[in-house]
C-alpha cells in the first residue's frame, strides 16, 4: 500500500513553482556555458596543449584554461568556424528559457525534438557552407573553414548535385534550421527590414532635405547679411534729406483786417460778400509726421527701393496737408519708369494704401513720390478766399481750388484754362468743387464785372443760387428753357466776334482797350 502511494505521488506533475525555478535553474546553466564556450572560441590560439597539439607544459593562452583549450580545439577541428553557432544558438535557448519561465506547461517531445533537428540543420549546413566557400582561412591554424563534418558533407553534395546544387541545397538547409531552432519566421523579418529600411529612407530623405534646407537658409543669411551690409555703406553716403517745413497758416491778405471793420449804416449794393459767412478755419491741426518720423521714412524708402536693385536719394520732404512728397534723385542709369512699376511694392512696405509716383517735376530733375498722410487735413474755402494769392491775382475770373502739396494756397484764372474737368465717384466731393468755383467768382467779381446762367437739371444742386444779383436769368431747371439760355449765349457770342473782328481785336481785353482809348480821345 504504501509502495502504491510512492509510485503515484512520484509520477505527479511538478508544481508551477518549482518549474520556474528549474527554468530559471537552467537559463543560468545555459547562459553560462553559452558564455564560457565564447570565450574559449574567441581566444583560441593554435600552440595551447589540446588534444590535436602535445607539447611540454607552458602557460596557457586560451582565456578558458586547459578545458577552453581543449574544447576550443575540439570544436574547431569537427565543425571549423560553425563551431562560433553553438554558444550563439545556446545563448538564445538560455533567451527562449527566460521568455518562457512563467509558462504552466512544460514544452512536449516533439517541440523539443523539432528544435533539436533545427540545431543539427543548422550546425551541419553552417559546417559545409563554410568548407565550400572558404577552404582554409589561415594558413597558422590547423583546421579546415568547415571542420570535418563540414569537408564531409560538402563533399558528399557536390557529388551528388554539383557545386551550384550544393549550395541551394545547403542555403535552404540553413534557412530551415534556423526557422525550426528559434520559430524566426524569415517573410516576416524580410517585411520588417524592408519597413525599415522605407522608415530609414524616408527619415534620410527628411533630414537631408532639413540639412539642405538649413544649409540654404544659412546661406541666403550669409548672403543677405553682406547684401545689408553693402545697403548700409550705401545709405551711409547719403547726407540727411532737406525737409521743408509745414505752413502752418496762409499769409492773410488785406481784405480780412477791412472786413472786421463793418458799415455801419449803408451797406453799398456792390459790395462783394464778407467772408465771415464762410467756415472758420479750424484752430487745432491735425497731427502731422515729425522731423524724425520723416527722416524715418525716407531712409525706409531709400533701402526698400534698394532692395529691387534701384538706388536712389531723398534730397527733399515736402510736408503738406493731405500728402506728403519725397523727392527722390535716381542714381546713374535708374530710369523712373523702374521706380514707378514699383509703386504697390513701396506702398506696402510704407503701410500705407497707396502712394503715387510723379516722374517729372517741372524744373527740377527730382522723381516725386506722394505719400498720404496718415491723418490728413480739411482744406477750407475761406482760407484759401483770404489769402494774399487769391486777392492779389489780376485776373477777374480767378478761381481757388484749395491748396498745393506744400500748402500754400493754388488760384487759376478760368480765362486762360481750355478746359477743367470734375470727376470721381459717388460723395468724393464734386458738388463741394462746384460751389467752391462758383463762390470763387462770387467773392472776386461784383454783379456788374460777370454775369451767370445756371442750368440744374437735379433742380436741386443750384437751386440756393435763386435771386443773387449776379444772375443774367432765373436757374434754369426745364430743359426746353435751357435750350433757349444756351441759343441766346451762342447768338450774344457770335455778336461780341463780329464786333471784335470789325474793330481787329482778338479778345475781350483788346475790345475793352480800344473802347477805353476812344473814350479817352471823345469818340
Amino acid at each position: 500500500m504504501r509502495q502504491a502511494t510512492w509510485k503515484s505521488s512520484a509520477r505527479a506533475p511538478l508544481t508551477p513553482r518549482v518549474m520556474r525555478l528549474l527554468r530559471e535553474a537552467g537559463l543560468y546553466i545555459f547562459g553560462a556555458i553559452a558564455l564560457y564556450l565564447l570565450i574559449a572560441l574567441w581566444t583560441y590560439h593554435p600552440s595551447d596543449p589540446s588534444w590535436s597539439h602535445s607539447g611540454p607544459t607552458r602557460h596557457v593562452d586560451n582565456a578558458g584554461g586547459h578545458a577552453g583549450a581543449w574544447i576550443a580545439d575540439l570544436l574547431f577541428n569537427i565543425f571549423g568556424y560553425a563551431a562560433y553557432l553553438f554558444p550563439l544558438l545556446i545563448g538564445f535557448a538560455a533567451w527562449r528559457v527566460y521568455v518562457h519561465r512563467h509558462d504552466v506547461k512544460p514544452p512536449d517531445i516533439r517541440h523539443k525534438a523539432i528544435t533539436l533537428a533545427g540545431f543539427v540543420m543548422t550546425v551541419l549546413a553552417g559546417c559545409a557552407m563554410a568548407s565550400l566557400h572558404f577552404g582554409v582561412s589561415q594558413a597558422d591554424v590547423p583546421f579546415a573553414s568547415g571542420g570535418w563534418v563540414g569537408e564531409g558533407v560538402s563533399g558528399m553534395l557536390v557529388l551528388a548535385f554539383s557545386y551550384v546544387g550544393a549550395t541551394i541545397l545547403l542555403l535552404a538547409l540553413l534557412l530551415s534550421g534556423v526557422t525550426l531552432f528559434t520559430g524566426l519566421s524569415w517573410l516576416r523579418l524580410m517585411d520588417v527590414v524592408g519597413s525599415l529600411a522605407f522608415r530609414l529612407g524616408d527619415q534620410s530623405v527628411h533630414l537631408g532635405s532639413a540639412l539642405i534646407d538649413r544649409a540654404l537658409g544659412w546661406h541666403a543669411r550669409r548672403k543677405r547679411r553682406e547684401t545689408v551690409a553693402e545697403e548700409e555703406k550705401v545709405l551711409a553716403t547719403h547726407p540727411a534729406p532737406r525737409i521743408e517745413p509745414v505752413i502752418e497758416r496762409v499769409q492773410q491778405s488785406g481784405r480780412v483786417e477791412k472786413e472786421k471793420q463793418a458799415p455801419l449804416f449803408d451797406i453799398p449794393a456792390a459790395q462783394l460778400p464778407t467772408l465771415s459767412l464762410l467756415d472758420a478755419v479750424d484752430s487745432e491741426r491735425p497731427p502731422q509726421f515729425s522731423r524724425r518720423s520723416l527722416e524715418g521714412m525716407s531712409r525706409l524708402l531709400e533701402k526698400k527701393l534698394l532692395d529691387f536693385n534701384v538706388e536712389i536719394h531723398v534730397v527733399e520732404v515736402l510736408p503738406g496737408p493731405v500728402i506728403t512728397r519725397f523727392e527722390v534723385e535716381p542714381a546713374a542709369g535708374v530710369k523712373a519708369a523702374q521706380i514707378t512699376n514699383l509703386a504697390r511694392d513701396l506702398a506696402r512696405s510704407l503701410s500705407v494704401i497707396s502712394l503715387r509716383v510723379v516722374e517729372n517735376i517741372p524744373g527740377k530733375t527730382t522723381v516725386g513720390i506722394e505719400v498720404p498722410n496718415e491723418h490728413r487735413e480739411i482744406v477750407r474755402l475761406r482760407e484759401a478766399l483770404s489769402s494774399e494769392a487769391y486777392e492779389t491775382a489780376t485776373a477777374p475770373l480767378s478761381l481757388a481750388l484749395g491748396k498745393d502739396i506744400g500748402g500754400s494756397p493754388v488760384v487759376a484764372d478760368l480765362a486762360r484754362m481750355p478746359h477743367i474737368l470734375i470727376a470721381g465717384t459717388t460723395g468724393s466731393g464734386k458738388s463741394v468743387c462746384l460751389n467752391s468755383l462758383i463762390l470763387s467768382l462770387l467773392y472776386k467779381c461784383t454783379p456788374e464785372q460777370v454775369r451767370l446762367i445756371m442750368v440744374d437739371p437735379k433742380m436741386l444742386e443750384l437751386a440756393v443760387y435763386e435771386g443773387i444779383p449776379h444772375l443774367l436769368a432765373p436757374v434754369v431747371t426745364d430743359m426746353k428753357q435751357a435750350a433757349n439760355a444756351l441759343r441766346w449765349a451762342i447768338a450774344e457770342m457770335e455778336r461780341r466776334y463780329q464786333i471784335m473782328a470789325a474793330l481787329g481785336v482778338r479778345n475781350i481785353a483788346g475790345y475793352n482797350r480800344k473802347v477805353k482809348d476812344a473814350e479817352e480821345r471823345g469818340s
